[in-house]
């Protein structure tokens, strides 16, 4: 597909920090988010465990962030691949706004430029947004309209968007966010990739889309370490 078939602009960084951020900031227990495994036939469902604390990623009580929250609920066949669903809960919601509503702010920086780091104005207009404007019911929908699934991988559980064109030969192709970032940057060319007849192309311009949430980052698990995954890892994963 050409570049003038399907441009694509890059999302202000606030406005991508933003979104990331969102996954810290609400937290999640195992009743928000599920897993499932895919029955064979005559097979029950597995339904999936409640949350197990850990060090790295437990919060107050009982309740999780969103950022591993998916490796917090184990099923009994971790390498399977299961479909993913999350819901935040208004309770959630209104607490993540309350809490930004009373963020102590420092003073202004002593200069008018961006050499002492972000500025206190572009921060309260950023947290402005968040509790007056930022929809995240909309924003939530969004991401879940498309089949969402985790699977496990090295001992870590990994968030990805898989949509399968409806063209035949389509070429896999697996799209990754950048570091502060999220999935839901990438959500605007899964139409144009996955259906570009729709979009000016043609049936041999499509792909089967794979987009990963990158280790630590939305549902996906934090590493134990700061190695991550290597390529090959991230490979084996892919449906």
């Amino acid at each position: 597909m050409t570049a003038s078939r399907m441009p694509i602009a890059r999302r202000h960084f606030l406005a991508t920090a933003a979104i990331g951020t969102i996954a810290g900031l609400l937290p999640m227990s195992g009743v928000h988010a599920s897993t499932t495994t895919t029955p064979g036939p005559g097979a029950p469902t597995v339904r999936p465990a409640q949350p197990t604390p850990s060090p790295q990623i437990a919060g107050a009580g009982s309740e999780v962030p969103i950022i591993g929250a998916a490796a917090a609920s184990h099923v009994a066949d971790t390498s399977s691949i299961r479909p993913f669903h999350y819901r935040a809960t208004d309770a959630e919601i209104a607490d993540l706004k309350a809490r930004i509503k009373a963020t102590r702010w420092p003073e202004r920086e002593t200069v008018n430029d961006h050499s002492q780091g972000v500025q206190l104005a572009t921060m309260q207009k950023l947290a402005d947004y968040w509790v007056n404007y930022h929809d995240w019911r909309r924003a939530e929908a969004n991401l879940f309209s498309y089949p969402n699934f985790i699977t496990n991988i090295d001992g870590l559980d990994i968030h990805f968007i898989h949509v399968k064109s409806k063209h035949p030969n389509a070429l896999p192709v697996i799209i990754t966010h950048g570091w502060p970032g999220s999935i839901i940057e990438q959500l605007k060319v899964i139409g144009p990739l996955t259906d570009p007849t729709a979009h000016g192309g043609t049936a041999a311009d499509a792909f089967d889309v794979v987009i990963p949430s990158l280790p630590g980052y939305g549902f996906s698990g934090r590493p134990p370490n700061r190695a991550g995954l290597c390529p090959a890892s991230q490979r084996r994963g892919t449906p």
